[in-house]
Protein backbone atom coordinates (compact mmCIF):
# COMPACT_ATOMS: atom_id res chain seq x y z
CA UNK A 1 0.00 0.00 0.00
CA UNK A 2 1.73 3.40 -1.39
CA UNK A 3 -0.20 6.07 0.44
CA UNK A 4 1.72 9.57 -0.46
CA UNK A 5 -0.51 12.06 1.40
CA UNK A 6 0.80 11.69 5.23
CA UNK A 7 -2.12 13.91 6.50
CA UNK A 8 -4.03 11.03 5.05
CA UNK A 9 -2.54 8.43 6.06
CA UNK A 10 -3.48 9.05 9.66
CA UNK A 11 -7.55 8.49 8.83
CA UNK A 12 -6.25 4.48 7.98
CA UNK A 13 -6.88 3.27 11.90
CA UNK A 14 -9.95 5.28 12.18
CA UNK A 15 -11.31 3.61 8.96
CA UNK A 16 -10.42 0.00 10.39
CA UNK A 17 -11.89 0.76 13.43
CA UNK A 18 -15.19 1.97 12.06
CA UNK A 19 -15.32 -1.12 10.17
CA UNK A 20 -14.14 -3.66 12.53
CA UNK A 21 -16.97 -2.00 14.65
CA UNK A 22 -19.68 -2.00 12.59
CA UNK A 23 -18.53 -5.34 11.03
CA UNK A 24 -18.50 -6.94 7.31
CA UNK A 25 -21.19 -5.02 6.27
CA UNK A 26 -19.73 -1.96 6.51
CA UNK A 27 -17.21 -0.34 3.91
CA UNK A 28 -15.22 2.58 4.97
CA UNK A 29 -13.22 4.47 1.59
CA UNK A 30 -10.35 6.70 2.16
CA UNK A 31 -10.35 8.95 -1.10
CA UNK A 32 -7.47 11.63 -2.18
CA UNK A 33 -9.41 14.65 -3.54
CA UNK A 34 -5.84 15.92 -4.52
CA UNK A 35 -5.35 13.40 -7.16
CA UNK A 36 -9.99 13.28 -8.48
CA UNK A 37 -9.60 10.47 -11.14
CA UNK A 38 -7.58 7.86 -8.66
CA UNK A 39 -8.73 9.22 -5.67
CA UNK A 40 -9.51 5.98 -3.55
CA UNK A 41 -6.57 5.24 -1.41
CA UNK A 42 -7.89 2.78 0.80
CA UNK A 43 -10.40 0.86 1.37
CA UNK A 44 -11.91 -2.07 3.99
CA UNK A 45 -14.42 -4.64 3.21
CA UNK A 46 -14.72 -2.93 0.16
CA UNK A 47 -16.93 -5.99 -0.92
CA UNK A 48 -19.99 -3.91 -0.06
CA UNK A 49 -19.94 -1.83 -2.97
CA UNK A 50 -16.82 -3.31 -4.67
CA UNK A 51 -14.59 -0.32 -4.45
CA UNK A 52 -10.72 -0.84 -5.15
CA UNK A 53 -7.75 1.20 -4.88
CA UNK A 54 -7.28 3.62 -7.87
CA UNK A 55 -10.96 4.62 -8.87
CA UNK A 56 -12.52 7.15 -8.76
CA UNK A 57 -14.72 9.23 -6.46
CA UNK A 58 -18.51 9.06 -7.43
CA UNK A 59 -21.04 10.46 -5.19
CA UNK A 60 -19.10 12.92 -3.95
CA UNK A 61 -20.56 15.83 -6.28
CA UNK A 62 -24.04 14.51 -6.94
CA UNK A 63 -25.37 13.40 -3.72
CA UNK A 64 -23.19 14.94 -0.96
CA UNK A 65 -21.95 18.29 -2.33
CA UNK A 66 -25.21 18.87 -3.56
CA UNK A 67 -27.72 17.71 -0.71
CA UNK A 68 -29.27 20.56 0.78
CA UNK A 69 -28.66 18.89 4.25
CA UNK A 70 -24.44 19.10 3.66
CA UNK A 71 -23.14 21.25 6.19
CA UNK A 72 -19.68 21.36 8.26
CA UNK A 73 -17.85 19.53 5.80
CA UNK A 74 -20.48 15.85 5.99
CA UNK A 75 -23.54 14.17 5.21
CA UNK A 76 -24.79 11.33 7.04
CA UNK A 77 -27.47 8.46 5.90
CA UNK A 78 -27.75 9.04 2.21
CA UNK A 79 -28.70 6.05 -0.01
CA UNK A 80 -26.74 4.98 -2.70
CA UNK A 81 -27.06 1.75 -4.87
CA UNK A 82 -24.84 -0.30 -6.32
CA UNK A 83 -24.73 -1.76 -9.89
CA UNK A 84 -25.82 -4.77 -8.42
CA UNK A 85 -28.68 -3.34 -6.92
CA UNK A 86 -27.95 -3.63 -3.16
CA UNK A 87 -29.27 -0.56 -1.37
CA UNK A 88 -26.65 1.18 0.62
CA UNK A 89 -26.76 3.62 3.67
CA UNK A 90 -23.61 6.10 2.83
CA UNK A 91 -21.73 8.99 5.18
CA UNK A 92 -19.33 11.12 3.97
CA UNK A 93 -16.68 13.52 5.82
CA UNK A 94 -14.28 16.05 3.83
CA UNK A 95 -10.71 16.15 5.24
CA UNK A 96 -8.98 19.51 5.03
CA UNK A 97 -5.21 20.00 5.92
CA UNK A 98 -4.00 22.18 8.04
CA UNK A 99 -4.18 25.08 5.35
CA UNK A 100 -8.22 24.41 5.43
CA UNK A 101 -7.56 23.14 2.27
CA UNK A 102 -9.91 20.14 0.66
CA UNK A 103 -7.87 17.59 0.48
CA UNK A 104 -9.76 13.77 0.82
CA UNK A 105 -13.25 12.71 2.20
CA UNK A 106 -13.92 9.78 4.61
CA UNK A 107 -16.69 7.47 3.41
CA UNK A 108 -18.57 4.85 5.54
CA UNK A 109 -21.16 2.32 3.26
CA UNK A 110 -23.21 0.12 4.94
CA UNK A 111 -25.19 -2.65 3.45
CA UNK A 112 -28.75 -2.25 4.15
CA UNK A 113 -29.94 -5.97 2.51
CA UNK A 114 -30.01 -8.31 5.43
CA UNK A 115 -32.18 -5.35 7.28
CA UNK A 116 -34.50 -4.38 4.67
CA UNK A 117 -37.05 -6.86 5.10
CA UNK A 118 -37.07 -6.16 8.98
CA UNK A 119 -37.86 -3.17 8.39
CA UNK A 120 -40.71 -3.26 6.19
CA UNK A 121 -41.93 -5.41 8.67
CA UNK A 122 -41.55 -3.01 11.43
CA UNK A 123 -42.73 0.25 9.24
CA UNK A 124 -45.91 -1.89 8.36
CA UNK A 125 -46.74 -3.32 11.73
CA UNK A 126 -45.95 0.16 13.42
CA UNK A 127 -47.99 2.22 10.81
CA UNK A 128 -45.17 4.86 10.96
CA UNK A 129 -44.14 7.22 7.72
CA UNK A 130 -41.31 9.08 7.02
CA UNK A 131 -42.14 13.09 5.79
CA UNK A 132 -39.00 14.74 4.11
CA UNK A 133 -37.04 17.39 6.16
CA UNK A 134 -37.07 20.90 4.09
CA UNK A 135 -33.98 22.59 4.68
CA UNK A 136 -33.54 26.32 3.32
CA UNK A 137 -31.15 27.03 1.06
CA UNK A 138 -27.55 28.81 2.60
CA UNK A 139 -25.83 30.57 0.99
CA UNK A 140 -22.33 29.92 3.21
CA UNK A 141 -22.77 26.16 2.83
CA UNK A 142 -23.36 27.05 -1.16
CA UNK A 143 -20.00 28.89 -1.75
CA UNK A 144 -18.24 26.05 0.25
CA UNK A 145 -19.38 23.42 -2.24
CA UNK A 146 -18.31 26.03 -5.24
CA UNK A 147 -14.80 26.26 -3.43
CA UNK A 148 -14.26 22.65 -3.88
CA UNK A 149 -15.48 22.29 -6.83
CA UNK A 150 -13.25 24.88 -8.55
CA UNK A 151 -10.37 23.30 -6.32
CA UNK A 152 -11.29 19.73 -7.67
CA UNK A 153 -11.43 21.19 -11.09
CA UNK A 154 -7.94 22.83 -10.96
CA UNK A 155 -6.95 19.25 -9.83
CA UNK A 156 -8.47 16.67 -12.66
CA UNK A 157 -7.30 19.27 -15.24
CA UNK A 158 -3.51 19.34 -13.60
CA UNK A 159 -3.20 15.45 -13.14
CA UNK A 160 -3.77 14.75 -16.84
CA UNK A 161 -0.63 16.64 -17.66
CA UNK A 162 1.09 20.36 -18.06
CA UNK A 163 1.51 20.18 -21.87
CA UNK A 164 -1.43 21.97 -24.42
CA UNK A 165 -4.38 19.32 -24.71
CA UNK A 166 -5.79 18.83 -27.99
CA UNK A 167 -9.23 18.27 -28.83
CA UNK A 168 -9.65 14.55 -27.78
CA UNK A 169 -7.87 14.90 -24.49
CA UNK A 170 -10.13 17.83 -23.65
CA UNK A 171 -13.33 15.92 -24.13
CA UNK A 172 -12.12 12.97 -21.93
CA UNK A 173 -11.66 15.56 -19.29
CA UNK A 174 -14.98 17.00 -19.75
CA UNK A 175 -16.55 13.58 -19.93
CA UNK A 176 -15.32 12.34 -16.96
CA UNK A 177 -16.42 15.59 -15.18
CA UNK A 178 -19.64 15.26 -16.57
CA UNK A 179 -19.80 11.60 -15.05
CA UNK A 180 -18.86 13.22 -11.71
CA UNK A 181 -21.16 15.81 -11.69
CA UNK A 182 -18.81 18.67 -11.58
CA UNK A 183 -21.02 20.40 -13.93
CA UNK A 184 -24.09 20.49 -11.71
CA UNK A 185 -22.38 23.43 -9.68
CA UNK A 186 -22.97 26.80 -10.58
CA UNK A 187 -20.17 28.55 -12.56
CA UNK A 188 -18.25 25.11 -13.60
CA UNK A 189 -18.82 25.14 -16.84
CA UNK A 190 -17.02 29.16 -16.98
CA UNK A 191 -14.61 27.40 -14.84
CA UNK A 192 -13.51 24.70 -16.65
CA UNK A 193 -13.86 26.65 -20.42
CA UNK A 194 -10.86 29.16 -18.56
CA UNK A 195 -8.80 26.59 -17.45
CA UNK A 196 -8.84 24.05 -21.02
CA UNK A 197 -8.74 27.58 -22.87
CA UNK A 198 -11.85 27.35 -24.54
CA UNK A 199 -15.13 29.10 -25.22
CA UNK A 200 -18.07 28.06 -23.09
CA UNK A 201 -19.91 27.59 -26.11
CA UNK A 202 -17.46 24.57 -27.26
CA UNK A 203 -18.02 23.79 -23.27
CA UNK A 204 -21.65 23.22 -24.49
CA UNK A 205 -20.75 21.43 -27.78
CA UNK A 206 -18.37 18.91 -26.19
CA UNK A 207 -21.11 18.39 -23.45
CA UNK A 208 -23.72 17.55 -26.49
CA UNK A 209 -20.72 15.53 -27.99
CA UNK A 210 -20.60 13.05 -25.39
CA UNK A 211 -24.05 12.74 -24.74
CA UNK A 212 -24.88 11.62 -28.60
CA UNK A 213 -22.20 8.73 -28.11
CA UNK A 214 -23.95 7.58 -25.03
CA UNK A 215 -26.83 7.60 -27.00
CA UNK A 216 -25.58 5.84 -30.12
CA UNK A 217 -24.10 3.09 -27.72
Amino acid sequence: MNINNKELKKYIPIANLIAKTFGRNCEVVIHDLTVPQNSVIYAVNNHVTGRKVGQAFDHLVKQVLLSSKFENDYLADYKIRTDDGKEIKSSTALIRDSNEKVIGALCVNYNLESMIHFKKFLDDFMGIGQDEEKSEENVEIMENVVEIADDLIDRIIANYGTEELKRKEKIKLIKFMDEKGIFLIKGSVDKVAEKLGISKVTVYSYLDEIKKQVTEK
